[in-house]
């Protein structure tokens, strides 16, 4: 049984913190990441970690104040989010699979892919 489950969203003040979850479970996966989609604006990747390495990657918009990590075990990631803005307020999405068809998603965003999370509203007020 396929799941994918993200939790942590909610309403924050301009320099705030949230923390999101996101667990894999009933295929094979070897890495997780977010992505989010603002209001009428395109999906863009956040984040992925590798899980057996810790590998991660971040966009240049969230670097230094975004931190994913996870446990291996549980196929489990997190994204703390630190020194949040107004402009991260998106809906976020995690997605899991294959360390390679990841890194392809976070070059082609729109792609159709089978296991995206139902999202998590992250909303920042200034």
């Amino acid at each position: 049984d396929v799941q994918l489950q993200a939790s942590g969203g909610g309403l924050v003040q301009a320099g705030g913190s949230l923390r999101l979850s996101c667990a894999a479970s009933g295929f094979r996966v070897d890495a997780i990441c977010w992505f989010r989609q603002a209001p009428e604006k395109e999906r863009e990747g956040v984040s992925c970690i590798r899980l057996r390495d810790g590998t991660t990657f971040y966009a240049d918009s969230v670097k230094g104040r975004f931190t994913i990590s996870s446990t291996d075990t549980k196929n489990t990631a997190y994204l703390q989010m630190n020194r949040l803005k107004p402009e991260d307020t998106a809906v976020y999405y995690c997605v899991a699979g294959l360390w390679d068809r990841l890194l392809r998603l976070w070059v082609f965003p729109g792609e159709d892919y089978d296991y995206w999370g139902r999202g998590t509203l992250v909303t920042v007020s200034s």
